[in-house]
């Protein structure tokens, strides 16, 4: 998979970032960035996890064990990125409420260099990790990638933090206002949380075999039922990043074979699994008519 290989990448560069500041917080005795840096290093076990997701489900693809493929390991991954992301905001804002009742001496220009080249190191991440395919929920909305997304999410929560602490560094250096440095880390954390939260629903959605969009129910529904085709029942599901299963019953008057149903679904709703039932409905064909 495409989104494969930049991960990769970004892992890479989160990883050297994550060494940098360690030793440089603790080298200037910056708790800023050593805190920074240990933030990095969560957000490299998460984009490692990621990395492993987009393995295992490449090397297991064809294995009969899983039933649609292993398609899903990319959300399974996804939601838990964001499970670490959601703990990373909540530890961020606790320790950011501790920094007004104790503040800690900072080195302002080792640390704002520091924070500097992280956040080019982040904006470069964020580049490698967009994924311009996205098209929100309806029904081209099948193509998009929760592993790479909750990658570039990770990415995105370090470039945040790393604007805001340069902010806050600037305005404790030359207005003297040392409350920034907690304030802006109490703000990125209620940020990231929102992030999380969206990223949670999207791949819970998948995880639990959510109903596709309505948007793409009643494509299908248009192109099946006619004067003598009825739908009973249709459930489609995502099984993967650009993937989706289908079930789809049906009733006829007249002899219908289940590769008729299948040709009549269009190919860009993603749906590569479809089961087929068709029952013979001996009722008039007004009756017909009438939708499930």
């Amino acid at each position: 998979m495409p989104g494969e290989a930049r991960t990769r990448w970004v892992v890479g560069m989160t990883a050297a970032m994550m060494v940098v500041e360690i030793a440089a917080g603790i080298l200037f005795g910056s708790m800023a960035l050593l805190a920074d840096g240990l933030h990095m290093a969560s957000h490299t076990a998460a984009l490692g996890l990621s990395v492993f997701a987009y393995a295992f489900a490449r090397r297991q693809a064809h294995d009969p064990r899983y039933s649609f493929g292993t398609g899903k390991f990319n959300s399974l991954a996804g939601f838990a990125s964001a499970i670490v992301l959601v703990l990373f905001a909540l530890l961020m804002v606790v320790e950011s409420i501790g920094r007004f009742v104790n503040p800690v001496l900072i080195a302002y220009d080792e640390a704002i260099l520091v924070a500097v080249f992280g956040l080019i190191v982040n904006g470069i991440s964020v580049v490698i990790l967009r994924d311009r395919h996205a098209h929100g929920d309806g029904v081209g909305s099948h193509r998009h990638d929760h592993n790479l997304l909750a990658a570039y999410l990770h990415v995105l929560a370090d470039a945040l933090t790393s604007l805001l602490a340069i902010a806050a560094l600037l305005a404790a250096k030359y207005f003297g206002l040392t409350w920034m440095d907690p304030a802006m880390g109490i703000v990125g954390g209620f940020l990231v949380a929102r992030w999380s939260w969206g990223l949670l629903r999207g791949t819970s959605r998948v995880l639990v075999d959510r109903q596709a969009p309505d948007s793409v129910l009643e494509s299908i529904r248009e192109a099946i039922a006619d004067d003598s085709i009825r739908i009973l029942d249709l459930h489609v599901w995502e099984i993967g990043p650009g993937y989706r299963a289908a079930i789809v019953s049906v009733a006829s008057n007249e002899a219908v074979s289940p590769s008729d149903i299948k040709e009549k679904i269009s190919e860009d709703l993603g749906i590569t699994h479809t089961t087929v039932e068709i029952h013979r409905d001996r009722v008039g064909s007004s009756r017909l008519e009438d939708g499930p």
